[in-house]
């Protein structure tokens, strides 16, 4: 692991699978990405202020829920990350899970994006409350509130543990890394204009 007290948050996780080049603009040339003015972004932290989903009941019986906390702010003092989960569930099976909303349809895929945000957060509880982690739920609100589950398997946490090692790096010596593979996102990229 580099070395530092440098701390990342999910949101660098998200926007380093999306692209790593943005932790390099964002962190070491310090260079923000207006994001405000992006419709999803705003509607999707509105849907997070309301964090609703219809029937409570339902998802307390199907899922197993016993208790939950909202809004809870984590971090990991090992792995150098911090963030807030939208819940985190307390099940019947004596196990914990974080559950996540999303301002998104779902259409039969799970993008990185989201899987890892479940993994880092699953990382975190399990080291905050010193209880097991197995799977992780997220909420479409775009369908119906459908809610997929989400399998951990320890190549998924050992995954986690590198992308934020990747990102360290990238951060404390200043690395310039590869761009997406994807091209198709750098065609809305903000910065698009200066990476070369």
């Amino acid at each position: 692991m580099p070395a530092g007290d440098t701390i990342i948050t999910i949101s660098d996780v998200l926007e380093y699978l999306f692209c790593p080049r943005f932790i390099y603009f964002m962190h070491c040339l310090d260079i923000p990405q207006y994001e405000e003015s992006r419709f999803k972004v705003i509607k999707g932290r509105e849907v997070h202020d309301e964090k609703r989903i219809t029937n409570t009941e339902y998802m307390r019986k199907k899922l197993g829920v016993l208790k939950k906390e909202i809004n809870v702010f984590i971090a990991s003092k090992n792995h150098h990350i911090k963030g807030i989960v939208d819940e985190i569930l307390f099940l019947d099976d004596g196990t914990a899970a974080p559950f996540e909303y999303k301002y998104a349809e779902f259409k039969d895929t799970i993008f990185q994006t989201y899987k890892f945000q479940l993994v880092l957060h699953a990382l975190m509880i399990k080291e905050n409350y010193n209880i097991d982690v197995k799977k992780g739920f997220i909420c479409f609100t775009r369908s119906n509130n459908h809610i997929e589950e989400i399998v951990f398997t320890e190549k998924d946490f050992k995954k986690g543990i590198e992308i934020i090692d990747e990102i360290l790096e990238i951060i404390d010596k200043g690395f310039y890394p590869g761009k997406s593979k994807y091209k198709n996102k750098c065609i809305d990229c903000c910065y698009s204009n200066i990476c070369v």
